[in-house]
């Protein structure tokens, strides 16, 4: 009797699982918080520095935290399109940002040794920053088998050490400040293998081991971690992404009738996720979550649906 009591709650667990993910665009602890925990505004009067954002995500996120009052520190390469960035934060703010409420840093993340500099530039203009939010990356699309060496060096680069040579410097200062928030975009990719991004798959799965490692260094203090794996984003991402070429780009953008999730919706989860301080949240349209619990869960189901369905 008990374990036919067992069984059947674990049958209804699934079932209830089962028919939310058609409804839900997000891993439940998400979806629950968006619903029932901290919104955004909870973060009005924070400072918040984005890397990455001048497009995408990151852009995204800065406008969805912009609506609700948090002063921004947008870094990334291009400063004209920062600068459109940070006018359109000021904009949908409707007064509760001015000008000098949005810093804008010109930044190469690849430039390790500016780092430093860059951070101390936030917190001398606003006195403090209390959230890192690592969104720069690019991804990739290559058979695993033709990717030059050189172009991984490049990705780990950009997507792995760039990000931790950052986070280090922020936490330094969180420890001293005594409370701080680091948050990272990994990816679907960081949390199963995606076919044809070989190296972007493993940057994304490093950058889970180094976060999960610093989130567990830091579990009795008050600083938090935060991982943010979407799916599929209508974004320049893929166009912009590496091949298995040095020096190449894919130079493919998405097209209209992808199945992708908006840069608007994926940023507002963002903001949601950091609001809240989800350890790690995963973000997509069906049928993302479900496979990716599947792969999670019950891997031995997932490669069985891999070999069904295929890397395509």
């Amino acid at each position: 009797m008990f374990f036919e009591a067992v069984g059947f709650g674990v049958f209804l667990y699934g079932l209830i699982h089962s028919v939310l993910f058609y409804f839900i665009d997000c891993d439940l602890e998400l979806a629950f918080y968006e619903k029932f925990g901290k919104t955004p505004r909870r973060l009005k009067g924070k400072v918040v520095f984005i890397t990455g954002a001048s497009s995408g995500i990151g852009e995204h996120t800065a406008i969805a935290l912009a609506k609700r009052g948090v002063k921004l520190v947008l870094a990334a390469r291009r400063e004209d399109e920062l600068q459109r960035v940070k006018n359109i934060c000021i904009e949908v703010s409707k007064g509760q940002l001015q000008d000098k409420d949005v810093l804008i840093i010109p930044m190469d993340m690849t430039d390790f040794e500016s780092h430093e500099k860059h951070f101390q530039e936030a917190i001398q203009h606003f006195g403090t920053v209390d959230i890192l939010f690592n969104n720069a990356g690019r991804s990739q699309r290559a058979m695993w088998e033709d990717i030059d060496l050189q172009v991984d060096k490049q990705m780990f680069d950009l997507n792995v050490f760039s990000v931790i040579n950052l986070t280090r410097i922020a936490i330094k200062y969180f420890n001293g400040k005594g409370s701080g928030h680091v948050a990272g975009t990994s990816s679907i990719a960081g949390v199963l293998g995606v076919p044809y991004s070989a190296t972007y798959s493993g940057t994304k799965f490093a950058l889970h081991g180094y976060y999960n490692s610093l989130r567990n260094e830091k579990a009795n203090t008050n600083l938090h971690v935060t991982l943010l794996c979407p799916g599929p984003t209508f974004t320049n991402f893929l166009s912009e992404s590496f091949t298995n070429t040095p020096g190449e780009k894919y130079g493919i953008g998405t097209q209209s009738t992808d199945k992708r999730m908006t840069a608007e919706r994926c940023g507002e989860l963002c903001a949601v996720a950091l609001a809240n301080k989800i350890p790690e949240s995963w973000i997509g349209l069906f049928p993302v979550i479900p496979l990716t619990y599947i792969a999670v869960y019950f891997p031995i189901v997932f490669r069985c649906c891999m070999k069904v369905l295929g890397p395509e």
